[in-house]
């Protein structure tokens, strides 16, 4: 049993961790509510919000020409569902092999999906761009400032994830289930498709909102493989619009970075027992 006194301090403890986590969504959400010389006096306060000016930061935000708002957010969309459905089936098909093929060559694979994972993107950013150009200039397709070379890129990235989480959740999937099938003449593909890849699905719902939550927020891969000039442009990278040399535009930036929120908010919120689940799952499994 916890005494009260611990108890309390945990509890404050708590507090101040959830005060301090959601202090960014605060300061979005209150500020876009205010114009850019309310923000800039008092950007903690409450001074200054009304929403008609909300009304006009948003029609501002959703009209403007140089920002395009629903051509960034087509493109984000495309990119986040393209590569999350391909991290979903190439992450539970390498998986699956992983956990049942016995060869020494397995454990050396898997052990390299879980080592890449300790290497800092910014490592390996600049040599990315410079192999991503010569590849592109050899096939005679762009991978450069193109949706195909972009979601390339985030399924090698967030592959040893996937990998990582579904490996540990297939290793609790008993293999007589694959056995009975194959008796039954089932091929191996038919039993990856038609028995684990559905028992996968608690799982695959857990590592796609994680992955999606991360490729739906990133801004440093996009801005350096799309550009800040090219046509093809994400939310984030479009916010950049807002951002002058010399005049930052933070009631458009500010509604801008809400409207990118929205979208994940929702799914966090409908998929977080999903999330934790999965978690757990896999890491007792595993």
């Amino acid at each position: 049993m916890i005494s009260k006194p611990k108890k309390i301090a945990l509890t404050v403890v708590a507090i101040i961790i959830a005060i301090y986590i959601l202090s960014p969504f605060y300061l979005v959400l209150t500020n876009t509510f205010k114009n850019a010389n309310s923000i800039v006096a008092n950007p903690v306060g409450l001074t200054g919000m009304s929403f008609s000016q909300f009304a006009t930061n948003l029609n501002a935000v959703v009209n403007n020409s140089n920002f395009n708002f629903w051509y960034a957010f087509a493109t984000s969309a495309v990119i986040t569902v393209v590569s999350l459905a391909l991290l979903a089936l190439f992450g539970g098909m390498a998986a699956w092999v992983i956990c049942r093929n016995r060869a020494r060559w397995s454990t050396l694979v898997y052990m390299t999906f879980i080592a890449s994972m300790t290497i800092p993107f910014q490592v390996v950013m600049l040599p990315l761009i410079s192999t991503f150009r010569d590849v592109g200039k050899f096939l005679g397709i762009s991978m450069l400032q193109s949706i195909p070379g972009i979601v390339f890129a985030y399924c090698g990235f967030g592959g040893a994830m996937t990998v990582f989480i579904l490996t540990g959740f297939i290793k609790g999937i008993p293999y007589d289930l694959e056995e009975a099938a194959s008796v039954d003449g089932c091929s191996p593909e038919g039993t990856f498709f038609r028995i684990i890849f559905p028992l996968l699905r608690p799982v695959i719902m857990t590592v796609t909102i994680l992955n999606g939550m991360w490729i739906w927020n990133d801004y440093l891969l996009p801005s350096l493989m799309l550009g800040q000039s090219g046509k093809v442009k994400t939310l984030p990278v479009a916010v950049q619009s807002f951002v002058g040399s010399y005049v930052k535009q933070w009631d458009l930036i500010l509604t801008a970075a809400l409207l990118a929120m929205i979208p994940m908010v929702i799914i966090f919120l409908i998929g977080q027992k999903q999330i934790m689940n999965g978690m757990v799952e896999g890491a007792v499994k595993g």
